[in-house]
C-alpha cells in the first residue's frame, strides 16, 4: 500500500518515479495499475518500473547506476508480523541484509553525495516498551523476526550516515492503514469480512488477539511524512504516530456498526465469540492460530 500512494504523491509533486516490481506469473500492478499512462496497455509514462528484488545485489545496483535517483525510498520487505514467525530466515535477508544491499548499492554507483535515503522503519522495533509514550530515543525491543530484521536494518542505515554522510533517515511509524493493505493483515480482514457478511456472502470469520492494542493512522498522510523527512536540511530520525491507541475488539464493534449491527461479546479467551444484538447470529469467533508467539 505504501508503495502506490507513495508513487502517487511523488507524481503529482512532479517527479519521475522508478519502482522496482518482483517478477511474478501473475500481475502484481494492482495497487499502481492507476498509475499508468495507459492502464489497459501498461504503457509507462512518469512512471517506469524494473525487475528487481532485495535479495539480488546485482539488479539493485544495475537499476540504480542506470536511473542516478535523487531520492530512493526502500519500502521494500516482508512486512507481515505474524508470518515473519514462520518466515524468519526470508525476513532477515529481504527486511535487514535487503536495506544493506541498497545502501551497498548506493556507494558502489559512487551516489553517497547526491542521493537522500528513506529506509521504512517500525513501531515494532519498541515491541516490549520500555516507555510511555515512545520517541526516537527509546530503547529497542524487538518481538519477532520481522522486529530484530528490521532492528538491523535501523542501525545499519545509522552506520552509513556517521560512516560515510549519506543523507539517511529512518522513518520510525506506526501502523497505517488503508483500502489498499494487503488482504490477511487484521484491518482489511475485518472490514472485508463486515463487508462479505452485510453482502451475504459470509457468515462468520476468525480473528486472533481481540485485546491487542494497536495506533492506527492511515497510509496516504504517513507517506507525506516520509517525504517531508527527505526534505529536511539536517537527516535524523523521527517516530510517526497518531498518539491514540485502539483494540482489535474496537475495530471490530466500529466495522459492524458501520452495517448497522451491533456486537455483543460472550465468553472468554478462545471461547469468546461476537454475536450481532440484533440478529442472534455468531459473526465473529477466535481462533488460536491468529495469536502471535510474543505479543508487543
Amino acid at each position: 500500500q505504501d508503495g502506490s500512494y507513495l508513487a502517487e504523491f511523488l507524481l503529482e509533486k512532479g517527479y519521475e518515479v522508478h519502482g522496482i516490481v518482483r517478477r511474478s506469473s501473475s500481475f502484481n500492478t494492482g495497487r499502481i495499475e492507476h498509475l499508468y499512462k495507459n492502464p489497459q496497455a501498461h504503457i509507462e509514462g512518469n512512471m517506469k518500473l524494473h525487475y528487481g528484488d532485495l535479495t539480488d545485489s546485482t539488479c539493485l545496483v544495475k537499476i540504480i547506476n542506470e536511473v542516478k535517483p535523487t531520492e530512493i525510498y526502500n519500502l521494500g520487505a516482508q512486512s507481515h508480523v505474524k508470518i515473519s514467525f514462520d518466515l524468519a530466515e526470508y525476513t532477515a535477508d529481504v527486511d535487514g541484509v535487503g536495506t544493506l544491499r541498497l545502501l551497498d548499492a548506493i556507494k558502489t554507483c559512487g551516489l553517497i553525495n547526491s542521493v537522500k535515503f528513506y529506509q521504512a522503519s517500525t513501531s515494532e522495533l519498541f515491541g516490549k516498551v520500555q516507555e510511555i509514550p515512545q520517541k526516537e530515543t527509546t530503547p529497542f525491543y524487538p518481538r519477532s523476526p520481522y522486529g530484530a530484521a528490521k532492528l538491523y536494518a535501523y542501525w545499519i542505515v545509522v552506520n552509513f550516515r556517521e560512516a560515510y554522510n549519506l543523507f539517511a533517515v529512518n522513518g520510525i511509524l506506526f501502523n497505517h492503514e488503508s483500502p489498499r493493505r494487503g488482504a490477511n493483515f487484521v484491518t482489511r480482514k475485518i472490514s472485508r469480512s463486515v463487508a462479505k457478511i452485510h453482502l451475504g456472502q459470509l457468515d462468520c470469520f476468525s480473528l486472533g488477539n481481540l485485546d491487542a492494542k494497536r495506533d492506527w493512522g492511515h497510509a496516504r498522510d504517513y507517506v507525506e511524512a516520509m517525504w517531508l523527512m527527505l526534505q529536511t536540511d539536517e537527516p535524523e530520525d523521527f517516530v510517526i504516530a497518531t498518539g491514540e491507541v485502539h483494540s482489535v475488539r474496537e475495530f471490530v464493534e466500529k466495522s459492524f456498526k458501520h452495517i448497522g449491527k451491533t456486537i455483543v461479546w460472550e465468553g472468554k479467551n478462545e471461547n469468546e465469540v461476537g454475536r450481532c444484538k440484533e440478529t442472534g447470529k455468531i459473526h465473529v469467533t477466535v481462533n488460536h492460530k491468529y495469536y502471535r508467539p510474543t505479543e508487543v
